[in-house]
């Protein structure tokens, strides 16, 4: 089949790929932190993709060791869940 090259990508081994769109949307990035003290409680960072207004997955951001290296694990879809805006200082929805 026939790509237009603006979408070809070479692969480290050379291959030629085409990126191909699975769909598009938003997303939520947010962390844990201590209730008590306000500062973050775990180093990991959740990450919700959103498409057509509805969750689509979940995952867990978690820093590896080695510079700018993240694993992501998918996570259980939860229901809609409240959020705390620190620079708002106040309660907003997931979505």
């Amino acid at each position: 089949m026939e790509y237009p090259e603006e979408v070809v990508a070479i692969s480290k081994k050379g291959k030629r790929e085409v990126r191909s769109l699975i769909d598009k949307g938003k997303f939520v990035r947010y962390e844990y932190l201590d209730p008590e003290t306000g500062k973050k409680s775990e180093n990991k960072i959740k990450l919700v993709l959103i498409n057509d207004g509805k969750i689509k997955e979940e995952y867990f951001v978690i820093p590896l060791k080695q510079k700018n290296k993240f694993l992501l694990i998918k996570a259980e879809n939860k229901p809609n869940r409240k959020l705390w805006d620190n620079e708002k200082k106040m309660v907003v929805d997931l979505l």
